[in-house]
């Protein structure tokens, strides 16, 4: 699995997948909504962990910095 997202990328989706937790947590958002946001939440700390995103594959985005040869 080729890595497509770059650190940065990666920090900000771990640290909104923590921050939706927490509002589940702490009862903020509950109900249906609040197991949607424990889903999305999963998603993101998962692909944060492997760094690669499957959308991004599909539309050929990569936010990886590119080393150049030199």
């Amino acid at each position: 699995m080729k890595t497509n997202m770059g650190k940065i990328d990666r920090l900000i989706r771990i640290i909104v997948g923590l921050v939706l937790i927490a509002l589940y947590f702490t009862d903020i958002i509950s109900g249906t909504i609040g197991i949607i946001a424990l889903v999305i939440a999963g998603m993101f700390i998962l692909t944060s962990i492997l760094g690669n995103c499957p959308p991004y594959g599909l539309f050929g985005i990569n936010t990886c910095k590119v080393k150049e040869p030199k």
